[in-house]
Parts: C-alpha cells; sequence; structure tokens
C-alpha cells in the first residue's frame, strides 16, 4: 500500500474518535440530543467513508483490505464514545469541553480543507449548493448545543 493510504487511515481513525466523543457526549445531554447528533454524524460519515474507500483503492489496496481496514478505523469511534461516557462520572469540566471541542475540531476542517477545494474545484452554482449545505451542517450543531 502507499503512503496516501496509511496516512489516511492514520487521519480516518483520529477523524473517528472524535465522532465517537461527540456522540458520547451528545447522548449526555438526553435522547433528542443524541439521535440528532447520531444523524448528522451519519449524514457526513456517507460520503467520508466512500471517499476514504477510493482513495484506500488508489493507495493499493484490494476492495476487500479496504473494506476490513475501514472497519479497522470505525472502531476507533466505539473507543471514542467510551471514552467521553466514562468522562461524564469525572467531573463538569469533562462533561462541558468535550462537545466544544468536536463542534470546533468539524467546524476546522469543515473551513480549512472542504471550503477551498469547493472553490477550487466547483463552478459557481455548485460551490453555492456546497457551501449552503456545510452551512446546514453548522446549523445542525447549533441546534445540537
Amino acid at each position: 500500500m502507499a503512503v496516501s493510504g496509511y496516512l489516511n487511515l492514520a487521519a480516518d481513525a483520529a477523524h473517528n474518535f472524535t465522532d465517537g466523543l461527540a456522540l458520547g457526549a451528545a447522548f449526555w445531554g438526553g435522547p433528542a440530543r443524541g439521535s440528532l447528533t447520531a444523524l448528522s454524524v451519519l449524514l457526513h460519515e456517507l460520503p467520508h467513508e466512500l471517499g476514504d474507500m477510493a482513495l484506500l483503492l488508489r493507495a493499493g489496496c484490494s476492495k476487500g483490505q479496504a473494506m476490513l481496514l475501514q472497519l479497522v478505523t470505525a472502531l476507533a469511534a466505539l473507543v471514542g464514545a467510551a471514552c467521553s461516557l466514562l468522562a461524564e462520572g469525572s467531573g463538569a469540566g469533562a462533561v462541558s469541553g468535550i462537545l466544544p471541542f468536536t463542534a470546533g475540531g468539524f467546524i476546522y476542517l469543515g473551513t480549512v480543507s472542504v471550503i477551498p477545494e469547493i472553490l477550487r474545484n466547483s463552478g459557481p452554482a455548485q460551490a453555492l449548493l456546497q457551501l449552503l449545505a456545510l452551512l446546514a451542517g453548522v446549523a445542525m450543531m447549533l441546534l445540537i448545543a
């Protein structure tokens, strides 16, 4: 496998860990907040994981290897959720810090990596639609918070 495949796996595991942190922390606030967060994560993970699959295939993995590696990185979300749920018992400082940390990470990724790519590779109409989708994601995070 090419180096880009390993880098993608490391980044994907870290990203999935953060998703797990967000999910665990969101369920502290009740089932409605947790469900909305789960929906938000699902909506952003579907295209993200398909893109990661394509990157792994391009890096030299077979379809079976790429699916197995994707499953392994997805386990990082379980670890993140477990850490988040365990932190609930450690005090209000941990609870009040996890959701803003994860939301800030998502906004940072969107503004630093997604927006420049949208503007570089899209026409004006497509860029506007993608920007509106990004803003809808930020709105979902505000609703959750």
